[in-house]
C-alpha cells in the first residue's frame, strides 16, 4: 500500500508544488461520506420519480377526457362538449 506523502515531499498529484501547499488536508469527494450519501439519497429520488410517473400513466389521453363539469368527452371529435 502507498505512504502518503511528508509535509515537504512533491505533491503526488503531479502539481509541482510542496504536498503542505497543494493537497495536504484535502478530501476527496469520494471519501466524504456526507457528499457520498447526500449523492445516493437524490439518485434514490431520482429513481422513485422515475418510477412513480412510469406507473402512473395508464391507458393512452386520460388527462383530455378530464371535461370540465356538464361537459362530456367525444370519442368523434376528441375533445368535451
Amino acid at each position: 500500500m502507498a505512504r502518503n506523502p511528508r509535509r515537504n515531499e512533491p505533491c503526488p498529484c503531479g502539481s509541482g508544488n510542496k504536498y503542505k501547499h497543494c493537497c495536504e488536508g484535502r478530501t476527496s469527494w469520494r471519501n466524504n461520506r456526507l457528499a457520498t450519501g447526500a449523492g445516493l439519497a437524490l439518485l434514490v429520488v431520482v429513481g422513485l420519480i422515475v418510477i412513480g410517473l412510469a406507473f402512473s400513466r395508464t391507458g393512452g389521453d386520460t388527462a383530455a377526457r378530464d371535461c370540465p363539469p356538464g361537459q362530456v368527452w367525444s370519442e368523434a371529435h376528441n375533445h368535451c362538449h
